[in-house]
């Protein structure tokens, strides 16, 4: 238990954290240009605006209703920015710019809830710390979700912004790495002294995980450029027939984040297209993940056994992150939003994990074969019911890891990501695994 002074000392830490994350947010919706706030960068989501609205009705919706004598000002905006979507079975938003309020209103939205709920939180020590985890987790996973939006905005409607420079390529040596067996524990227990999850975070479960193989890196673009040369993408006994059908009604023939020239394959930057870079992730769906490992005879880890290759050890013991228990920092990989693009797979040989294996918690998320479900013993937050249960749904898979753009506070062990397999636009690539 935290005596009164940690308390305190706790929460104004995570309202501090609260007002940064908002900062983060704000120079995100400032990289797009004023007449085109409007737009719909990704077709399966809403428009920039929602998003700009969506971040501070999520905050007073969640906390409005503990606070006292904090009365709801504007009930039509707290319902219209409440929810997103992550449509299924091939429906689209089909709403238009006019549909939404103007930015001027949107943003006086923003300012008065910023207002009165800062006024509110700092006159009160009753709100419980989780909520404020939660209020600040979910802005940052969505600094993120953002930065694939805008990944996806055409460059003359964005600003550009810098990122640290990208660590030098050495020569790469692939190759797999074997992995005895042993137990993985996913999740995390209730209990944990000043730990955080979510609830689909918990409870812990113990899985024993029989030897198998994995590769050292994410699988590169190199890599994967055979594959489509190959014709791996007109190849059908390497896709199921979801995805088949998914590839074929969309017309789908490489990588998103690639576009075709008259000599070959160029990189979608953030903010200007470059050559491929040979020996940087690809990033792909998960069908497309899977359709490339099956091509080379592999195929997509589980969550267990990526848990197994990242934080076990040969001695039985696992460590609080795949290189031992101390925090991040610069040398295990890019994170916290440090750059826009990705790096060479090998670029961090310090972040390695007890067996070897390479750049697991930087340079993009990884697909697993593991659908999206609870572990034994999960209960939903009584305070957000369909944050995890409204995805056990069997259409969306767990990934696990982090990219350039994720926020340390979820490098953590226990955290999971899921997108749905056809989803190309996350910052995920993979690697591949055998028996």
């Amino acid at each position: 238990m935290f005596t009164a002074l940690e308390d305190i000392e706790v929460r104004q830490g995570l309202l501090q954290r609260i007002e940064e994350a908002r900062q983060q947010t704000d120079r995100l919706f400032d990289l797009v240009r004023a007449d085109s706030l409007y737009e719909r960068p990704i077709a399966e989501r809403h428009r920039i605006i929602f998003y700009l609205g969506h971040l501070e009705a999520f905050d007073w919706n969640l906390l409005q209703p503990r606070l006292a004598n904090v009365r709801v000002f504007d009930g039509e905006f707290d319902r219209l920015f409440a929810f997103g979507i992550d449509p299924v079975g091939g429906g689209l938003p089909s709403d238009q710019p006019s549909d939404w309020p103007a930015r001027s209103q949107v943003e006086k939205y923003r300012n008065r809830v910023r207002t009165t709920l800062d006024a509110a939180l700092a006159a009160t020590n009753e709100l419980p710390q989780t909520l404020l985890h939660v209020a600040i987790e979910h802005r940052l996973m969505h600094a993120e979700t953002l930065a694939y939006m805008l990944h996806q905005l055409p460059f003359d409607r964005k600003r550009e912004d810098s990122q640290v420079q990208a660590s030098p390529s050495v020569p790469l040596r692939a190759a797999m790495v074997d992995v005895p067996g042993g137990n993985a524990t996913l999740g995390i227990a209730h209990g944990e002294h000043g730990c955080f999850g979510w609830d689909n975070e918990f409870e812990a479960v113990v899985i024993h995980v029989p030897h198998f193989a994995i590769d050292r890196y994410k699988v590169t673009n190199g890599e994967y450029l055979k594959f489509v040369d190959a014709g791996g993408y007109r190849e059908r006994s390497l896709w199921t027939q979801e995805a088949w059908d998914w590839k074929s009604q969309e017309g789908i023939e490489a990588p998103v984040f690639w576009s075709k020239t008259g000599s070959g394959w160029r990189y979608r930057g953030m903010f200007e297209e470059i050559p491929i870079a040979i020996d940087g992730p690809v990033y792909v769906s998960h069908a497309e993940a899977s359709a490339y490992a099956a091509w080379v005879g592999k195929r997509l880890p589980t969550e267990a056994e990526w848990h197994r290759a990242a934080y076990g050890t040969c001695e039985g013991t696992e460590r609080q992150f795949p290189w031992g228990s101390g925090q991040p920092e610069p040398r295990h990989g890019y994170f916290d939003g440090a750059r826009w693009d990705p790096s060479p797979v090998n670029a961090f040989p310090s972040g390695a994990s007890a067996f070897g294996v390479e750049g697991l918690l930087t340079n993009g998320w990884e697909w697993t074969a593991t659908p999206f479900g609870p572990f034994p013993g999960f209960q939903p937050f009584p305070f957000y019911e369909g944050y995890s249960q409204n995805f056990f749904d069997g259409l969306h898979f767990v990934l696990k890891g982090g990219s350039p753009r994720t926020e340390r506070c979820m490098l953590r062990r226990s955290f999971r990501n899921w997108f749905q397999p056809h989803y190309q636009k996350v910052y995920a690539g993979f690697r591949c695994a055998s028996r």
